[in-house]
């Protein structure tokens, strides 16, 4: 039986951590739109985590990003507390397991996770800005909001809103040489997140820094990204964003229709067969020991 508005408001106001995790894994878990063509999900289930809306982090943003990264106050201007909802959504094995074949483009469940697969993402941002302001609760999803936008810079295009910045605030992952973040089920995922105007315990952060979980960046142990980066994007100086886009747009270009893409084709060749791919990395090595079960 399908709880009312009044049930669920009470839920929310005795857990609010615990309710909206529960109703984030289900929903992953149950939604038809987190499908393949096969039937199979695009995602497992997800990683979760909070951050305060007072985080410093936030502010730090605007330096580190630039001064157009908007905080969580200014997504829910006048709210008293605020909370940032953030998931990770690991990608199926069976897609990983298809994507460490390729070497130059990526397969094809790869390619339908990137564009339907975030179409699924999108609709779970909805769903929990949806489902809280249902609730009484003012919430906004950054990336469906009418202020999110992108900036060109220089170096590389940016967003108002980094979904990975959130989530390395939320406790559930660091950064690597892609600039990908490696969370406890590594860096082949999506992330999404949500501003609540909710006062709820920040998931702590486990990690001294912002690369604590890439072996290259804690002491060049590492590096495969590096070979597998079929446009030459990667190299021991970072993530070159301008030619790996330009590699995308290529890609897209050549493989989207014959794969009925209607946005993004993505690559994700960098996280996988990759230490990183489903776990916090050992070290150049271990890739072997990490997937050797699989």
């Amino acid at each position: 039986m399908e709880k009312t508005q009044a049930q669920l408001q009470d839920l929310l106001l005795d857990d609010a951590a615990q309710f909206l995790a529960d109703h984030i894994r289900d929903f992953v878990a149950t939604c038809p739109q987190n499908r393949q063509e096969d039937g199979s999900p695009f995602f497992e289930e997800p990683l979760i985590g909070f951050a305060s809306g007072d985080d410093p982090l936030f502010e730090q943003y605007k330096k580190l990003i630039g001064p157009f990264h908007l905080t969580p106050q200014e997504l829910l201007p006048g709210a008293r507390a605020l909370t940032v909802v953030c998931w990770a959504l690991p990608i199926a094995k069976k897609t990983r397991l298809a994507n460490r074949r390729e070497k130059e483009h990526p397969a094809r469940p790869w390619a339908q996770t990137r564009d339907s697969g975030e179409k699924f993402n999108d609709h779970l941002r909805d769903e929990v800005a949806g489902l809280l302001s249902w609730l009484g609760v003012p919430a906004v999803a950054p990336l469906r909001s009418s202020i999110y936008h992108t900036v060109n810079m220089d170096s590389s295009p940016a967003s108002n809103w980094s979904e990975r910045h959130a989530l390395y605030a939320a406790g559930l992952g660091t950064f690597s040489l892609t600039d990908a973040l490696i969370t406890a089920k590594g860096m082949a995922h999506r992330c999404g997140s949500v501003v609540a105007a909710l006062e709820m315990e920040p998931t702590p952060r486990k990690y001294q820094g912002p690369y604590e979980n890439c072996p290259y960046m804690k002491d060049g142990s590492c590096g495969v990204c590096i070979e597998r980066c079929p446009c030459g994007a990667i190299t021991p100086q970072g993530h070159n964003k301008l030619q790996c886009r330009q590699y995308l747009t290529e890609l897209r270009k050549a493989w989207a229709p014959v794969w009925g893409i209607t946005t993004e084709t993505g690559c994700g060749l960098c996280q996988t067969a990759v230490p990183c791919e489903g776990r916090v990395p050992l070290g150049r090595g271990s890739y072997g020991q990490d997937h050797k079960a699989e």
